[in-house]
């Protein structure tokens, strides 16, 4: 699926829920579906700058897809995570450059968090592109 099928996908998702207490409910299912992040992978390195909780993001080029894997000691920031690897994991890095994330909007997620989630949102979201363009620049070597 593309990038832009998939947030499509979330989208239709989200108008199921009447309210975001069910929302928040669904956020959190995703977080405890995230796969287990390998451990040599949580390290300082890896550590999302930005985010009130801690956010390890790893990612590695197969197949000219970028493949992300991340973790979160918060609960409800694993599942925000979740979400933004369901879109951008498994995705070549020009076509995650070039993805907007709209759907964040169109769901009402950035309102519905407090002020440093949001920057911590927006945080993780530069850092998947920090990978892409990281990535990127060994498809051209």
């Amino acid at each position: 699926m593309t990038i832009k099928e998939i947030q499509e996908e979330i989208i239709d998702e989200f108008s199921m829920f009447d309210d975001w207490m069910e929302r928040y409910e669904y956020i959190i299912e995703l977080g405890k579906s995230l796969p287990i992040i390998d451990k040599t992978y949580k390290l300082e390195e890896n550590l999302i700058k930005g985010c009130q909780s801690k956010v390890w993001l790893y990612s590695e080029l197969e197949n000219d897809k970028v493949k992300f894997t991340a973790d979160s000691d918060a609960i409800l920031t694993k599942g925000i995570v979740a979400l933004l690897l369901r879109v951008f994991s498994e995705q070549k890095p020009a076509d995650i450059l070039a993805a907007e994330t709209d759907f964040i909007d169109e769901i009402g997620l950035k309102e519905h968090l407090s002020p440093t989630r949001a920057n911590g949102l927006v945080s993780m979201i530069k850092q998947i592109k920090m990978y892409a363009i990281a990535q990127q620049t060994k498809l051209k070597n």
